[in-house]
């Protein structure tokens, strides 16, 4: 999406400024992964020292495999770990749908919310554009006008680029990708 602008000074002549799908390139999932990867570790120490515990098994149950490492087989460190094959993915659709709707949700949320916190919210754009004169054809100087524009489209931009990034990430998951779509897994 391109949203017209033009200068005080330059009457008649307008320039663009995008809004683009992947408002936030990879940031959404680098976050979801960071996220997964801490929960893993909280998970996978304490359910080693303290496995007999109900909310430390909510939280994860962990098994040894052959190779030394731990898979989450249980608690909610199961349902955020992607399935490992088809045989999974048919055996517990549960786990497959939470890890999906897990997945898209939170690149949506950490999307929108690194819009926010980066600078390039609307509120943000709006008030760059006023401190360089600059201001949206139909919307002459004033930021809270500019404002409510800019915020019909940025937040869904941000949103709609952080599921496209989560479903990127399924894609690869599911194709067993070298070292899974996923950062951490």
């Amino acid at each position: 999406m391109e949203i017209k602008i033009a200068h005080k000074k330059y009457a008649g002549q307008y320039a663009t400024q995008p809004i683009k799908l992947f408002y936030c390139s990879n940031t959404p999932i680098i976050l979801q992964s960071a996220l997964v990867s801490n929960l893993y570790f909280i998970s996978q120490v304490l359910y080693k020292r303290y496995k007999n515990f109900f909310l430390i098994r909510l939280l994860g149950v962990w098994q040894d495999t052959e190779g030394g490492h731990s898979v989450p087989v249980g608690g909610l460190a199961y349902y955020m770990s992607p399935p490992r094959d088809l045989v999974d993915f048919l055996r517990d659709p549960l786990h497959t749908l939470f890890y999906v709707t897990f997945v898209l949700v939170s690149c949506a949320l950490f999307a929108k919310t690194w819009v926010e916190l980066s600078g390039r919210s609307s509120r943000d754009i709006a008030k760059q554009l006023r401190d360089n004169q600059y201001f949206l054809e139909g919307f002459r100087d004033n930021e809270e006008n500019i404002y409510s524009k800019l915020n019909r489209y940025v937040p869904v931009a941000a949103a709609l680029g952080g599921v496209s990034i989560g479903i990127l990430t399924l894609f690869a998951d599911f194709m067993g990708a070298i070292g899974s779509g996923n950062l951490f897994s």
